[in-house]
């Protein structure tokens, strides 16, 4: 790394901030030490101390800033609580960058090497962040938090930026620096004031843990019921951005993250629920029954694309259905194509939304639609998923990685109800590469702006994965929220591919999907490269797929 810093043409001073109120002396002088020992070199620590009540801090940072000029001290006279101190550090700044440090943390040595490495890989980069993990009161590390790239949805959920938070200096200083008031989510309430004057591509992720977040009683990295007063400032914060950018939506702290709603138009817009089905009297009627049961969403028309039933129950119910003024039932004697009954269904359909619906789909709250629709209207918004469960309460689907057994895999499957999952992301609303056609919401002119489902080199399966890409290729962000909650019951005992026709036609479409997507399969932005692709577990990888060839 040494070797390498000669080499690069941006070495920039970075302005280490750090806000001190009576900490821990042992911890306060690691916390210095560990910026003292940064490989670049080219940094300066300013601290403002918050007129700390331990006689003890006071002469410790004096003595470090006689030990080391790149130090930068100023004292307050009068206690202002974390945003104010922040501001008086901040003022000490000369750097083109400031990075954040609280008072009890540490950076790794190498952590200032990659902060400069990214500017230089991406010079008109305004913001940088990194991976982190928690570092306990011994000095032991756990509980690393592999991030994805930048994830606008999964960062209203979640502070997924603060650690490493690296700003540019000019762009801090534009939006004003701290506010006061916003205490326990400062730092939140400026990453969001900052995303709102640049560009999402001037956001840039480093996969490595830079930071270690001290875990102790009073510390939020131990529990966010350490700082009650935190999750406030974070709605509070959230709800201010929205209301800035003019965007109809309320936060609400959830004590693991934050639920954003977003509010429907007084006239709701009809929702075309499109359910292919063959037989399976029993799944239909069960998937009917719930959706006109249990269904809040007023707007929304039924159409049941009936593919060959022979069975005579069947045909009855379908009969019965389609006096109903709601439903419509399209007979398609086609042989199965999954795509193509979809796509036929949607030309027939009147909804300016479109929602595909598995016949093995069972409803579990009420505001499923209305949730999923909300999230479809917003024009930055591709394809919606929801949370599907198998029957035994464990996750069928939270989300579709990229990479995952060769294609694609669904994240947090069988993991049981009541786990967060990974880091809060089996329960929190996010972005994803892609989501299940098996519950999918999306706008119709989304559908035909990427001519729907491909019906000919994808019959079957992948369908759903190739769809939501194209849509990620238009410009727009796949989302899936865990407030629309089905049971998906079938999947659980899926048929495998195990004939010679079945496997001939997986390989086809498996060999269409790499030769489509290429490298994109295995580089989900949605997914750490520090996470494995033979598990859908968020396991570890083993070597991690980062790229050093440049050191």
């Amino acid at each position: 790394m040494k070797m390498q810093l000669a080499e690069l043409k941006n070495q920039p001073l970075i302005s280490i901030v750090m806000p001190v109120y009576n900490p821990n002396p042992t911890w306060l002088v690691q916390a210095i030490e560990s910026v003292r020992a940064q490989i670049y070199p080219n940094w300066q620590l300013c601290i403002a101390d918050d007129a700390s009540p331990d006689p003890a801090i006071r002469p410790l940072l004096a003595r470090f800033a006689q030990l080391d000029s790149r130090i930068k001290l100023v004292f307050r006279s009068q206690n202002g609580h974390i945003s104010a101190a922040s501001n008086s550090a901040l003022a000490l700044a000369s750097g083109e960058w400031v990075a954040l440090l609280d008072h009890d943390d540490l950076l790794p040595a190498h952590a200032l090497f990659w902060v400069v490495d990214a500017i230089n890989q991406q010079p008109d980069c305004q913001l940088i962040y990194s991976d982190e993990d928690k570092v306990d009161e011994e000095g032991r590390r756990s509980d690393a938090y592999f991030k994805c790239d930048w994830n606008p949805d999964l960062f209203y959920s979640q502070n997924m930026f603060s650690h490493l938070g690296v700003y540019r200096t000019a762009l801090m200083r534009a939006v004003g620096g701290f506010r006061v008031g916003l205490e326990g989510s400062q730092d939140y309430d400026l990453a969001l004031r900052c995303i709102e004057q640049i560009d999402a591509k001037q956001i840039y992720h480093i996969p490595r843990v830079l930071y270690h977040w001290r875990v102790h009683a009073d510390s939020t990295a131990h529990s966010s019921e350490a700082k009650p007063y935190a999750a406030i400032a974070g709605e509070r914060a959230l709800n201010a951005h929205f209301q800035r950018l003019g965007v109809n939506a309320s936060a609400e702290s959830m004590g693991y993250g934050y639920r954003v709603r977003y509010g429907l138009p007084e006239v709701l817009p009809l929702v075309s629920l499109i359910i292919p089905t063959r037989n399976g009297l029993k799944l239909l009627r069960q998937c009917i029954d719930s959706i006109l049961n249990k269904t809040t969403y007023s707007n929304y028309e039924i159409l049941i694309v009936d593919n060959g039933s022979d069975d005579k129950a069947t045909l009855h119910y379908l009969r019965e259905l389609a006096d109903m003024p709601c439903v419509r039932v399209i007979r398609d004697d086609r042989p199965f194509n999954y795509s193509a009954l979809n796509n036929a269904a949607v030309k027939q359909a009147n909804g300016e939304i479109i929602g595909l619906i598995n016949n093995d789909i069972e409803v579990i709250n009420a505001d499923w639609l209305a949730e999923m629709v909300s999230h479809a209207l917003r024009p930055e918004i591709g394809a919606v998923g929801a949370r599907l469960w198998y029957a035994d309460d464990t996750i069928q689907h939270a989300g579709v990685i990229l990479g995952v057994d060769g294609i694609a895999g669904h994240v947090h499957r069988f993991l049981p109800k009541n786990h967060v999952g990974y880091c809060g992301r089996a329960s929190l609303i996010q972005s994803f590469s892609a989501v299940t056609a098996a519950c999918l919401v999306v706008r119709k002119s989304l559908y035909e702006l990427v001519d729907g489902l491909n019906e000919t080199e994808l019959q079957v399966a992948c369908n759903d994965v190739d769809f939501c890409l194209r849509l990620r290729e238009a410009g727009l962000r796949n989302l899936w929220t865990p407030y629309a909650e089905l049971y998906h019951h079938e999947s659980a005992s899926r048929g495998f591919d195990d004939t010679p026709e079945k496997i001939a036609r997986a390989h086809k479409e498996i060999a269409y999907m790499q030769q489509r997507w290429g490298t994109a399969l295995v580089t989900d932005p949605a997914y750490s490269p520090n996470l494995s692709l033979d598990s859908e577990g968020f396991n570890l990888a083993w070597p991690p797929r980062l790229d050093d060839q440049h050191l």
